[in-house]
């Protein structure tokens, strides 16, 4: 397991839920980027959409969540998505279209940790939005 692999950051999620590929930069407790591309083999590809493959905005949103969690991520601490607020999509990502996630802290109220996300690839901003995560 290398230092750039989202499980040794303690992301809870096995295959085939890791939409993660690696991490680039991480301060704990206040943000976090990784990077993830999705090979045109991925069984979602199939029906989102044939002759025309999208990268789900369901999928973006989720390895957005899943770098909140690894910047959040706490020795003993778990985090769960609870909420997802104006998450929104500029632009279509393709099959090897290398996604970079970023997720930075702006706030934390008792348990629950809130988030400003954004995917880009290359230097367009593909999804933007805020995720909030509970503490478990």
């Amino acid at each position: 397991m290398s230092a750039s692999d989202p499980i040794a950051y303690g992301l809870p999620h096995r295959e085939p839920f890791v939409f993660v590929g690696s991490v680039v930069e991480v301060q704990p407790g206040e943000s976090a980027v990784c990077e993830k591309s999705f090979p045109p083999e991925e069984p979602f590809f199939r029906g989102h959409f044939p002759g025309d493959p999208l990268v789900p905005g369901v999928i973006i949103t989720e390895a957005l969540a899943q770098t909140a969690g690894i910047a959040a991520g706490q020795p003993g601490r778990g985090f769960r998505l609870t909420a997802i607020k104006g998450m929104k999509f500029l632009r279509a990502v393709r099959p090897r279209d290398v996604l970079r996630f970023h997720a930075r802290k702006i706030a934390a109220v008792g348990g629950l940790w809130q988030f400003e996300v954004t995917a880009r690839v290359g230097e367009d901003t593909v999804a933007d939005g805020v995720v909030v995560l509970s503490e478990v």
